[in-house]
């Protein structure tokens, strides 16, 4: 979710974890053969761009649909994007394949509508993963619910997900964000699995982060509008501590870490990943950044300058980054950078 204003928060607020330093016992990721990331749904959807060896754009050919206003009775709507986020990961490792649906975009149906556009089956999907409880990334679910069975899908997320939370800008009415139930996904028949430590899926060969240290001295969080209800008040909420990323270790080439909203900050969160898995190279980054509106505006050029120095082969901004980080991005980073757009795939190789 991005903020509508305000100024950066301070810092001291921003570590609930400090953890410096190389991983005691370092998480054993199995590396795997190949991954392939699937945007369902994300901000952008541009029919022209163009696929390559590594990645496969839905075109302008996208969802036919019947239309007799036109001679060859069809048209062609293209793909859904909206202020939202929802990816499907599928792992390859010894000949075997598992797919996870990560977030699910914000309304209830451009998540399951794109789906059917790609000829996607979201039935096959093993498990569910929320990057956080905010409803630009949670608001599919409804979508998923009513279109397939989900008793006994498993969904991992972090216990801090229901948090009741607010936008409360200076001068206007406070704003109250949709709050995800416990009670409701229990009765769609979700198996949920609360976590704040790390979670290993998929045999070991996918890393759920878990809550993210906070050890970059710029990547302050939200800033004051951004609040959480505490039980008796409502009190800046910079953190956004359930926010986790997914971590798959491609064999040979290094780390591919998907974001939702990326709110622990890229940077920590690669360094997270890093330190978790004992892998220091990043292959791909994937995913909402974080870096839109003047609140973030300051933290751009020392994230483009600290993902430079990780070289990542391939830099997937998506959703929440913003227009100007994706400029800084694309000039900083012209070989490893592609534009996100809803309907694309990316296929990483060993």
């Amino acid at each position: 979710m991005c903020e509508p204003g305000g100024a950066p928060a301070e810092a001291p607020a921003s570590m609930p974890r400090p953890a410096p330093g190389a991983a005691v016992d370092p998480i054993a990721l199995e590396p795997v053969d190949e991954v392939e990331i699937v945007t369902l749904v994300d901000n952008v959807y541009d029919a022209l761009l163009t696929s390559d060896e590594r990645t496969r754009r839905a075109g302008s050919g996208a969802g036919a649909v019947a239309a007799p206003l036109y001679a060859e009775g069809r048209t062609f709507t293209g793909m859904i994007a909206e202020h939202g986020f929802a990816a499907l990961v599928t792992v390859r490792r010894d000949g075997r394949s598992t797919t996870l649906l990560f977030d699910t975009g914000r309304s209830p149906d451009a998540m399951v509508v794109n789906a059917d556009r790609l000829g996607v089956d979201l039935g096959d999907i093993q498990g569910v993963v929320l990057s956080h409880g905010h409803f630009d990334h949670t608001g599919g679910l409804a979508g998923l619910a009513g279109r397939r069975g989900v008793r006994a899908l498993p969904m991992v997320l972090h216990p801090l997900a229901w948090t009741r939370r607010r936008f409360a800008v200076p001068g206007r009415e406070p704003e109250e964000l949709p709050t995800l139930s416990r009670r409701a996904l229990d009765a769609e028949g979700f198996q949920v699995v609360e976590r704040r430590e790390p979670s290993l899926l998929v045999d070991g060969s996918v890393l759920i982060t878990g809550e993210v240290d906070r050890t970059t001295e710029f990547e302050h969080g939200m800033p004051p509008p951004h609040q959480a209800w505490t039980g008796s008040g409502w009190a800046h909420d910079p953190l956004v501590a359930d926010d986790q990323a997914l971590v798959v270790h491609v064999r040979g080439r290094g780390l591919v870490v998907l974001t939702g909203c990326g709110h622990a900050g890229a940077v920590n969160i690669v360094r997270h990943a890093r330190r978790l898995t004992g892998v220091d190279r990043l292959h791909a980054l994937v995913g909402g950044l974080h870096l839109g509106g003047a609140a973030f505006e300051p933290v751009i050029p020392p994230t483009v300058a600290a993902l430079t120095e990780l070289a990542p082969s391939l830099v997937v901004p998506g959703h929440c980054t913003g227009w100007r980080a994706q400029h800084a991005l694309a000039a900083t980073l012209p070989d490893a950078w592609v534009q996100g757009s809803s309907g694309t795939a990316y296929r990483l190789t060993a």
